[in-house]
């Protein structure tokens, strides 16, 4: 019986893996060069000793701007691993899930223009873990994502009138 329920916890947390996975490999290249951006970020800092993959969107949205602009932004989580930072393993199966550790949760912003994410405006990303996310923190991430959004002025071009 305790064998039965073991193999069951571990079914369960070998499908909850690739199921995170999945949700990565269910994004749209454009969202997904904005994960691989915060996760960038994350390997080159120094007080980041673990290795994260993306668990799930928590909220997406994008303003087209025309002639292929887009302008993206998208709050998710990631997730430590018991890989060692650095490492550029992806496969949940070799590097699974940690649950000691809290998630990572991320917001970035970013303008695409031709498949690419361009540097001006500078793209904005901010990782925090959850536990230690303000009110304030949100609110700041909100209103920075807002203004790189607007400062193209594509959208107060429709409401010129000319006539």
């Amino acid at each position: 019986m305790a064998a039965g329920l073991l193999l069951l916890v571990c079914a369960g947390a070998v499908l909850c893996s690739v199921g995170a996975q999945d949700s990565y490999n269910g994004l749209t290249d454009d969202y997904k060069k904005g994960v691989d951006l915060a996760l960038e970020q994350l390997n080159t800092h120094a007080g980041v000793i673990h290795h994260f993959r993306f668990l799930r969107s928590l909220d997406k949205s994008d303003i087209e701007s025309g002639f292929g602009v887009k302008y993206l932004y998208h709050h998710f989580y990631l997730k430590p691993t018991t890989c060692a930072k650095g490492t550029t393993e992806s496969n949940p199966q070799r590097c699974p899930f940690r649950n000691d550790r809290p998630l990572m949760d991320c917001a970035v912003c970013y303008k695409i223009a031709a498949d690419q994410i361009e540097s001006s405006p500078k793209p904005y990303v901010h990782c925090i873990q959850k536990p230690r996310l303000t009110e304030g923190m949100r609110t700041t991430r909100t209103e920075h994502c807002r203004k790189m959004t607007y400062n193209s002025g594509a959208p107060t071009l429709l409401a010129v009138s000319t006539g």
